[in-house]
């Protein structure tokens, strides 16, 4: 794993506590949870296009030049 992907120790001591909760949920509250994960990882992943999209400039409408 290169350096950019490497987690901190911080993180990897919130992972471990992570999945120590994780262990512990049961089966249906660990499936709702993967869920809600899910989705909000879609919401992120659509917040850093929309930044992305607004630093850069790319929703600009070529008229308003």
């Amino acid at each position: 794993m290169d350096q950019a992907t490497k987690l901190t120790l911080e993180q990897e001591f919130s992972l471990r506590n992570f999945s120590d909760k994780v262990q512990e949920m049961s089966r249906e509250q660990a499936q709702e949870f993967l869920v809600m994960q899910y989705k909000h990882m879609m919401i992120r992943e659509t917040m850093f296009q929309n930044l992305l999209k607004q630093e850069w400039k790319l929703d600009m409408n070529f008229a308003s030049l």
